[in-house]
């Protein structure tokens, strides 16, 4: 018996409900879905290109280069700059893909600002982290060596790895979910370095922030469903599970 339908249903419950959301939102919106991915592989582009010139390398260290022992304030104001500032010894086009596949992606499901605030928030995680790992030093667990205090800390990678398992949890994708978490986990194993635990800062924070979403999603239909909703104790009707007419079909993406 061939296991082609078993894997095909598989793959459809996995990836179907994300794949629709995509489809749907690239042929409702056009160009306009894939606007701020546009801006910011463009905006790593350039800034690579700036970097890389004699004249550039300390503006862009100014304005976007992050480092544990810098001061808070300082680290803040220049974290939105940094997860576009690919690393100058590792190959741009690596961080162009990232942002071009995980930043659209997002961008598609969950919209442009809160696309924006999630890949910011990984990228916070990670550097709050790499301050605080410091501060506990390597005796402690989840500590770090001094020496890291000095690393500079840019790249998209915290908020590529972020926004991907909040996709992924938001569509239900559970395993493709758990391969990313498993191969960032696989990463500190092989090669324990200051990018790797902040990647899993990144994923444990998104983490958290699914699950208090869920948790207020879940008390929500609970209490509607307790009896504010009806009067004759059935559930309240959601009016998007009815089918709709042309005139009244809308986009729940």
């Amino acid at each position: 018996m061939s296991p082609l339908p078993a894997l095909r249903r598989a793959a459809a419950r996995e990836w179907g409900p994300l794949f629709t959301t995509v489809r749907r939102g690239l042929a409702g919106r056009g160009p306009r879905a894939l606007a701020l991915t546009a801006v910011a592989v463009a905006l790593t582009a350039s800034v690579h290109v700036v970097q890389v010139q004699d004249w550039g390398h300390r503006p862009v260290r100014l304005l976007g280069a992050v480092r544990a022992e810098d001061p808070l304030w300082s680290a803040l104001a220049r974290t939105p700059l940094s997860p576009f500032v690919a690393a100058p010894d590792l190959p741009v086009w690596g961080a162009l893909a990232q942002i071009l596949l995980v930043f659209g992606v997002a961008e598609v499901c969950l919209g442009r600002w809160r696309t924006l605030a999630v890949a910011y928030l990984a990228t916070v995680a990670g550097t709050l982290y790499a301050r605080i790992g410091v501060a506990l030093g390597p005796e402690v667990f989840l500590g770090l060596p001094a020496a890291d205090a000095r690393v500079v800390d840019t790249g998209p990678s915290a908020a590529v790895v972020g926004l991907a398992v909040y996709v992924c949890h938001r569509h239900r994708a559970r395993f493709t979910g758990a391969l990313v978490v498993l191969a960032m986990v696989v990463e500190v194993l092989v090669k324990d370095n200051l990018a790797g635990r902040e990647h899993l800062a990144a994923i444990a924070v998104v983490l958290a922030v699914c699950h208090v979403r869920e948790r207020l999603g879940r008390r929500v239909q609970d209490r509607g469903a307790g009896g504010g909703g009806t009067r004759s104790g059935a559930p309240p009707m959601r009016s998007w599970n009815f089918r709709r007419g042309p005139a009244q079909r809308t986009s729940w993406w």
